[in-house]
């Protein structure tokens, strides 16, 4: 071969070489141009990555929904940004203007949509399901009440379309992560055990006559139905703890309403019971009825939120062993008898000029 053939072809491939050059870098800037500039959505829409989506169907749902231009500049962005398999499922709310790569970013971080939904402190099972059964995005209605006690009261978030039953779970699961470890209780979780399914187990550090996870969400249950004041809840579980240990009836309204309702709420403005409770319901024959039989009732009667937990294991030590309402919100403690008398006069006072 001559030289000057030689340099033709040399000449040819170094031409060759910096035109693909060039060509990758158009594509590429291209590319990313595409990638980055503004998308075609003109208002918040929800989008939703199902669990499982492969990267091509989250591509081409975004572009059959118009929230990016083009299906495959999301999927070849998403692969050289080796986001792929890193998109995670849940319900978005993408923004006008949003480009392929911030929605990508979107995907990837998990920032989804904020379904909330509030459990409150003292609800019983029943209320819980009612509250759920009334969210019309989520799915599968629940018609068997869960047991009561073991559902962890608080904010959650929840997907389009979850199923109501998982969610119960959660709610489970976290009451569990909430009660078991305060009761030093570090047993690995046997295969298909539950909450429910551990009650019965001891509860270390729980102050005598404690001695198992259902004693202390009983009385945490109690706590949280009689005082709604944060700096009650202490001295409350101590007045309960105290008559425990001198063998005294709880004597806890609560627990009557419980019996009467069984868990099943009024919720019309005028109290569980749709009415005040009476002195003949006290008389009622039930092992929820604290007034009748002494000692904690067989099991909670709502469920309890971290703060009455923890007050039933860390009670507040004294020696009250009455108290009543003072008018205020909060309640008036008292140590004999004669003065816990002296406190309900005060308070029929009060709630006579308040013409109740």
């Amino acid at each position: 071969m001559s030289s000057k053939a030689g340099k033709l072809i040399l000449g040819f491939l170094v031409y060759s070489f910096t035109l693909a050059v060039l060509l990758a870098l158009i594509i590429i800037v291209w590319l990313n141009h595409e990638f980055t500039r503004p998308g075609p959505l003109t208002q918040a829409h929800l989008f939703e990555v199902e669990r499982g989506m492969p990267l091509n169907d989250i591509g081409y749902s975004l572009y059959d929904e118009k929230t990016v231009h083009d299906p495959f500049i999301f999927i070849i962005g998403t692969m050289v940004s080796g986001a792929q398999g890193h998109l995670k499922a849940g319900e978005y709310e993408l923004q006008p203007g949003m480009s392929a790569q911030q929605i990508m970013n979107n995907l990837r971080k998990g920032t989804t949509f904020g379904r909330r939904f509030t459990i409150r402190e003292g609800l019983t099972s029943y209320e819980v399901v009612q509250i759920l059964n009334g969210i019309k995005e989520l799915s599968g209605e629940v018609t068997n009440i869960p047991t009561e006690g073991i559902l962890l009261p608080n904010t959650y978030d929840y997907r389009r379309s979850e199923d109501r039953s998982e969610i119960l779970t959660r709610l489970e699961n976290e009451m569990e992560k909430t009660v078991l470890p305060a009761c030093r209780i570090l047993l690995e979780r046997v295969a298909g055990s539950t909450l429910k399914d551990m009650m019965d187990m001891e509860c270390a550090p729980a102050p005598a006559p404690l001695k198992t996870v259902r004693d202390v969400l009983t009385l945490a249950s109690i706590v949280e139905k009689e005082t709604g004041v944060a700096g009650e809840r202490k001295r409350v579980a101590g007045v309960f703890i105290n008559r425990l240990n001198r063998s005294i009836a709880l004597q806890t309204d609560p627990t009557v309403i419980y019996a009467i309702t069984k868990g099943k709420h009024k919720n019309e403005g005028k109290g569980p019971l749709g009415r005040r409770l009476l002195r003949k319901d006290l008389q009622i024959d039930s092992p929820y009825n604290t007034y009748k039989y002494p000692g904690l009732p067989p099991g909670p009667i709502a469920n309890p939120g971290r703060a009455s937990i923890e007050a039933v294991l860390d009670p507040e030590e004294h020696e009250y062993i009455f108290f009543v309402a003072d008018g205020s919100g909060g309640h008036i403690f008292a140590k004999t008898l004669a003065e816990h008398n002296r406190n309900v006069a005060e308070w029929r006072k009060i709630r006579r000029s308040q013409g109740k």
